[in-house]
């Protein structure tokens, strides 16, 4: 929903009603993933999607439906071998959507929860979508630090509420989204109840060390791919906004300081492109003992067993060293700065999902891995 935040809240501070379809499910070689949405308003326009075409049309009309009757309805689409122009899935996935209505008296905390995601501060929301409790039944989660709490009640009880609550916050601090199930009371060990669970999570970060022109292409990259980019380097002649403008942040500072200094979570990004043993030795020192998702790091491999040799010298272990990247990136045989980025992004996508780095062509069996 983070994509068409800015529309829908539009309707909905106009007092209007629209109908909200969501992925709250996926099998198979499903074209989006869970928490993608397709919002109808009242006039008939639409924003988003739920499955890079298939069956926009289909939940097109819907989500209208939805808007005019005030019924929830969770719909699967998928395959259909009996009829081969019935309303599928071309990829062969399967998907379900939740469709809702939406308004200012059935979703009273949405100003809320948009204003969160604006401001980058972790929110989830919980729905029940299927089962014995009220279908479409909403909670909202802030993190266990924020005083307010939980907002809304899923209806069965505080049993739920809390079991709700819990998986809800340790999958905000993970950026996840998906359905969980659960007993009409809670109960973890039955599943006649399906919460839908989307995390609003701060965009995972970006980290890159080294202001060179290949930095500025992997800020680039790293923005179209969501994250939020800080580029930092200790030569202030170098580390200004005017050469990267994509950038977030903009940082003067050592390298290892630096990090030093950051909260780093297993969904950050650091990729080291100084390759000068002065700077890129300390901040990997730090770097290679934090949970960060990927650590890259550039240079030719003369460099990297360089820089292996005096990172051993340091203390780091085998295990700890197994962690870095380097040299940084696929295999592309990228030459600029942007073809150099770009193997960066694969890297960082072939690690999030899980593919081979092969060509298509060359592989057999599902696409979509995850």
């Amino acid at each position: 929903m983070r994509d068409i935040l800015d529309p829908i809240t539009k309707w909905w501070d106009a007092g209007e009603t629209f109908g909200l379809a969501t992925v709250v499910r996926t099998f198979s070689s499903a074209p989006r993933d869970p928490g993608a949405a397709m919002a109808v308003s009242a006039d008939g326009a639409a924003v988003g999607s739920v499955s890079g075409g298939c069956v926009e049309g289909a939940v097109y009309e819907l989500s209208s439906e939805v808007r005019e009757s005030g019924q929830p309805v969770l719909q699967t689409y998928g395959i259909s071998e009996d009829d081969a122009f019935s309303v599928g899935l071309t990829c062969g996935g399967i998907i379900d959507i939740f469709v809702e209505p939406v308004s200012q008296e059935s979703y009273p905390e949405m100003g809320e929860v948009a204003a969160a995601v604006r401001d980058e501060e972790p929110v989830a929301v919980a729905t029940i979508i299927a089962g014995p409790g009220r279908i479409g039944a909403r909670r909202i989660i802030w993190p266990e630090d924020r005083a307010a709490g939980s907002t809304g009640t899923l209806g069965s009880g505080d049993r739920l509420d809390q079991a709700v609550d819990d998986d809800a916050r340790g999958m905000l601090a993970q950026g996840l989204t998906g359905t969980r199930r659960y007993g009409p009371d809670g109960e973890r060990r039955r599943d006649e109840l399906s919460v839908f669970v989307q995390s609003f999570a701060p965009p995972p970060r970006m980290l890159v060390f080294g202001a060179i022109d290949f930095a500025a292409a992997v800020a680039r990259a790293g923005k179209f791919l969501g994250y939020r980019v800080t580029v930092c380097d200790a030569r202030p002649v170098f580390s200004t906004r005017r050469r990267f403008p994509d950038a977030d942040e903009v940082v003067t500072d050592w390298p290892h300081r630096y990090l030093a200094g950051q909260v780093v979570d297993p969904r950050t990004v650091i990729c080291v492109l100084t390759h000068d043993p002065k700077f890129d030795v300390p901040l990997l020192e730090v770097a290679l003992r934090t949970p960060a998702a990927y650590i890259g790091a550039m240079g030719s491999r003369r460099t990297h067993d360089d820089r292996l040799a005096r990172l051993r010298e340091v203390g780091l272990s085998v295990d700890e060293l197994a962690r870095l990247r380097s040299p940084i990136g696929l295999d592309l045989g990228a030459r600029t700065p942007e073809e150099t980025a770009i193997a960066i992004a694969a890297e960082l996508i072939q690690l999030r999902w899980g593919g081979s780095g092969q060509p298509l062509t060359a592989t057999t069996g599902r696409i979509h891995h995850g």
